[in-house]
């Protein structure tokens, strides 16, 4: 198999912050803008800093990454842009926002392709050993950015003022995703009526009734207040909201080979214990919201609700070889096959 950059360290040796020797940094400084698609406090713009943090000490100064959270440098779309034109240099975005400039990665947007458990595992298996993640840098340099890794930042929730207990419920249902075509097409097949928003607009447009629903993680739902303007939190099991970090072609091929390693390193590295701090995060925040809110209904899907939702998500598969742009086939081959490799490896059920 092809190995996507095997980090040689391991979290026993030295930490996600640990410092590897600043006398590997031979280059020169450099001064670097990374645009995170999320506020401060929440998981894009936090990991974010601590790369800019490692970064610095690793090259005992010389390579400082000024880290932007949303609204700084505009919205959701906007910034994939910049890091695309390089006016940024760094962009910290998820798989279905940067789906307008790379198609492809919405093979991670697929529902129900995942296991329930052990994600960040599988996902870490993936990067380091699978076939997906070369596939995807090769879709990636064709739009002029690189992928250094793939991020679990929590199961997707829909937040909503019906009760959702069965695919019957989803009928209708004005609901804001992401802007991600298969996306949008997976929640038709449910019944909803799909549209995408930028992130800034979501609370105002559920305010407003502009929209009676919306999908995202929950430390996204406690931070930017959605919860305030709906009375139900599904949990469907159906998608892993997945960040990419991602630097512009131009300026990561300029960064001599040992920066290039490190910047890579530290977000591999990152992934297995990014999600145990997502893990945890996510489950205080919603304890949060419970103590805010004591009406707000928090519900998991039963299996034969599940079941039913996953026969749908699976007629939109096809889909995702006729929009998902040059190589779509073998990359989701690859991703399928990758995810199965990761189970087998993990003893996943």
């Amino acid at each position: 198999m092809k190995k996507f950059m095997m980090a040689s360290l391991t979290l026993c040796a030295i930490s996600v912050f640990g410092i590897a020797s600043a006398a590997n940094y031979t280059g020169p400084p450099v001064n670097a803008k990374l645009a995170s698609e999320e506020i401060e406090g929440d998981f894009m713009t936090v990991w974010a800093n601590n790369f800019s943090k490692h970064m610095k000490e690793w090259s005992d100064g010389k390579i400082n990454i000024e880290v932007y959270p949303y609204g700084t440098l505009g919205t959701t779309g906007d910034i994939n842009e910049l890091a695309q034109m390089g006016v940024v240099d760094f962009v910290f975005s998820d798989h279905a926002w940067i789906s307008s400039f790379v198609p492809q990665a919405q093979a991670l947007a697929l529902n129900y392709i995942f296991p329930t458990e052990q994600v960040p595992q599988v996902l870490d298996w993936t990067v380091r050993n699978g076939d997906f993640m070369p596939l995807l840098e090769d879709a990636f340099r064709k739009n002029d950015l690189v992928p250094l890794s793939i991020m679990f930042e929590g199961w997707q929730w829909v937040t909503s003022n019906k009760e959702i207990n069965s695919l019957e419920d989803m009928n209708g249902l004005k609901l804001r995703l992401m802007s991600s075509k298969l996306l949008v097409e997976t929640y038709k097949a449910y019944g909803a009526s799909p549209t995408p928003m930028s992130y800034g607009e979501v609370y105002s447009g559920l305010q407003m009734g502009l929209i009676d629903a919306q999908v995202n993680p929950l430390f996204a739902i406690y931070s930017m207040k959605f919860y305030e303007v709906q009375d139900y939190v599904t949990q469907l099991k159906s998608e892993p909201f997945i960040g990419i970090p991602t630097a512009n072609q131009k300026f990561f091929d300029g960064l001599t080979k040992e920066a290039q390693d490190e910047m890579r390193n530290f977000w591999i590295n990152s992934i297995i214990p990014a999600g145990e701090w997502i893990t945890e995060r996510n489950q205080g925040d919603m304890e949060k919201m419970k103590k805010d809110k004591s009406s707000l209904k928090f519900h998991v899907l039963d299996d034969e609700a599940i079941v039913e939702f996953k026969q749908k998500a699976e007629t939109v598969y096809p889909q995702y070889r006729k929009i998902g742009g040059e190589g779509a086939d073998q990359i989701l081959d690859a991703l399928l096959n990758d995810i199965k490799g990761a189970e087998k490896a993990l003893n996943i059920q």
